[in-house]
């Protein structure tokens, strides 16, 4: 028997969000995108990760970003 999930972002780590966006739009365009400071002022994954798991208000807008890019 098959679990269906309803989530749409279940098994999909923050990381593979992160850099499926970045590669995507870049971090210039990722900025303007998603208004936070660390798609900004010296970015990358790692320091973006430490921001997002911590902020859950942008996390919110970088996984919705990341929804509406993939469908």
């Amino acid at each position: 028997m098959t679990i269906k999930h309803n989530d749409p972002l279940h098994g999909i780590t923050l990381q593979t969000i992160v850099e499926y966006l970045v590669q995507e739009y870049g971090w210039e365009e990722l900025s303007n995108l998603v208004n936070i400071n660390c798609f900004k002022a010296n970015p990358s994954v790692k320091s973006s990760l430490t921001f997002l798991r911590k902020t859950p208000w942008a996390r919110t807008q970088v996984e919705n970003l990341y929804l509406r890019t993939i469908n």
